[in-house]
């Protein structure tokens, strides 16, 4: 019987991650849950023996990189990164936000998904045999942005393109790479949704919602494919949540 497969996924601690790193471990997967809260890895691991933990700060390249080796000295590869960390500041017109808060969204978000892909690109490009599947987190904000979302935006945007970037680069290595933009996926971030979220035209509304779950489903989906085959760009929302037609 072959090895189970294996994945890395940051920000495994809480919300998308820790959802999706559940769901891949229910369905036999291998999982290294990547974050900087141990004590909270370490719930999402369930003491499943297919679960190996590995807390860092994403935004640290040396850090992401000792998590990847520790992967493979473990289970000798990783064939999908779920590079899903993140972080967001409260709404702010460019004037009102802080530079230092805009470089920590873009460090956790954009360097930050930079060094986990690097790292990823590093072990797929060696390992015997050669090749992986890199799924990035975009965002409905990799798309449109919400009002007062400057430093989320620009970050979700730029993640788009070192998804493309990455999927020509890994092109030569079988190193396939691929983004799931989410809307309204209901955790912590996204309950201000249920309550009253800020819309274009300066009103406040209640906005539809969906199950977390699905998005795990989606990554599964996605982390899947047969060799040869890639899912360059996969959208995932509450079916009535205003994206087509904002503005």
């Amino acid at each position: 019987m072959a090895d189970p497969k294996t994945i890395i996924i940051t920000g495994a601690s809480s919300g998308i991650g820790r959802v999706t790193a559940e769901h891949f471990l229910q369905n036999g997967w291998r999982v290294g849950l990547i974050g900087r809260r141990e004590d909270q890895l370490r719930e999402a691991a369930g003491g499943n023996p297919n679960a190996l933990v590995l807390p860092c700060d994403v935004t640290q390249a040396d850090a992401v990189d000792a998590a990847f080796d520790l992967m493979i000295g473990q289970w000798g590869r990783v064939d999908v990164l779920f590079n899903n960390a993140g972080t967001n500041i409260p709404a702010a017109t460019p004037d009102e936000i802080n530079p230092d808060d805009f470089r920590m969204v873009i460090d956790v978000n954009l360097n930050g998904m930079f060094n986990a892909a690097r790292a990823a690109f590093r072990v797929m490009r060696s390992q015997d045999p050669q090749g992986g599947r890199i799924i990035n987190n975009g965002s409905i904000s990799a798309h449109v942005p919400r009002p007062g979302s400057i430093a989320y935006t620009a970050s979700k945007h730029a993640v788009t393109g070192m998804t493309r970037s990455i999927s020509l680069d890994g092109r030569p290595y079988d190193i396939a790479c691929g983004q799931v933009d989410i809307g309204n996926a209901l955790t912590s971030m996204a309950e201000r949704m249920t309550t009253g979220a800020t819309q274009a035209d300066g009103s406040t509304k209640v906005e539809a919602v969906m199950d977390v779950q699905r998005v795990a489903e989606a990554v599964m989906y996605m982390a899947t494919q047969p060799e040869g085959t890639n899912i360059q760009f996969l959208t995932v929302m509450a079916t009535k949540m205003p994206f087509i037609g904002r503005g």
